[in-house]
């Protein structure tokens, strides 16, 4: 049976919404309700930040593994997935993804059968519920926004595997926090030069050619193949051993959002 968590609540059968909490409140705001209504959803959020905090303020070192929930079992993602979870935990590192299927599930598999902590923030859809079995440190947000917060407060850097919309979403967050010297000496490294080119060029040749990006923005990222190489520039980065981007002394103006 299909089952659907909102925060600690399981809905099962008919109970099943067929909107998320996000989604609610983002939603249209013709009708007079929002004027009541949102003012108490500040209590809700303001929960999510302090469960979230909560539960991970004394995590340690770690560092946050993205990739597309779509990757089967039988994929090279899902087995690179595998290993760079193994490895970071063996470097000392805690795991963190997103909870799901797919890559999310590979490096939570990969660091759980490491005997690591392997934390899994999961997020309210209608579509995607729960966490997947590897997770052995599990929060279920109602927000994107807070879970996102998590990703990057309580991690020393980013993975990022072949993923769509959602790991795109935090891969540029990344970078604009970077970019911006809201966080620095923040370690991004894209694991698969076939997947991850075509995007690069696109920056390089479009966006940065254009004038709407700096030519030291592309060194806030690193592309490789070698899961090997992808582990030891986070662990670096974590340990004070290396350089860091090339961020400009005088951050350029981010575009509006």
């Amino acid at each position: 049976m299909s089952e659907y968590r909102k925060g600690p609540v399981l809905l099962r059968g008919r109970n099943i919404p067929s909107s998320s909490t996000s989604g609610r409140l983002l939603g249209n705001q013709d009708e007079p309700d929002w004027l009541h209504g949102d003012p108490w959803r500040v209590l809700r959020i303001q929960s999510e930040f302090v469960e979230g905090f909560g539960a991970l303020a004394e995590l340690g070192p770690a560092i946050s593994v993205f990739g597309s929930a779509r990757t089967t079992p039988d994929a090279p993602d899902y087995e690179q997935g595998v290993t760079i979870g193994r490895r970071l935990v063996e470097e000392g590192f805690a795991v963190i993804t997103g909870g799901g299927p797919g890559v999310m599930e590979a490096a939570n598999k990969g660091a759980s059968e490491a005997g690591g902590v392997s934390v899994g923030l999961g997020i309210e859809l209608p579509f995607e519920q729960g966490v997947n079995s590897f997770v052995n440190l599990g929060i279920n947000f109602r927000y994107f926004f807070a879970r996102k917060t998590m990703f990057v407060k309580y991690a020393q850097g980013f993975i990022v595997l072949p993923g769509g919309f959602g790991t795109m979403d935090e891969l540029f967050e990344a970078l604009t926090l970077v970019q911006t010297r809201t966080i620095t000496k923040f370690p991004v490294v894209l694991v698969g030069h076939r997947y991850w080119d075509g995007l690069v060029d696109w920056l390089r040749d479009s966006v940065v050619a254009d004038g709407k990006a700096s030519s030291t923005d592309m060194d806030l990222f690193h592309v490789t193949d070698d899961v090997e190489e992808a582990i030891r520039i986070v662990v670096e980065f974590s340990r004070g051993e290396g350089t860091g981007p090339e961020v400009p002394a005088t951050p350029p103006r981010a575009e509006p959002m």
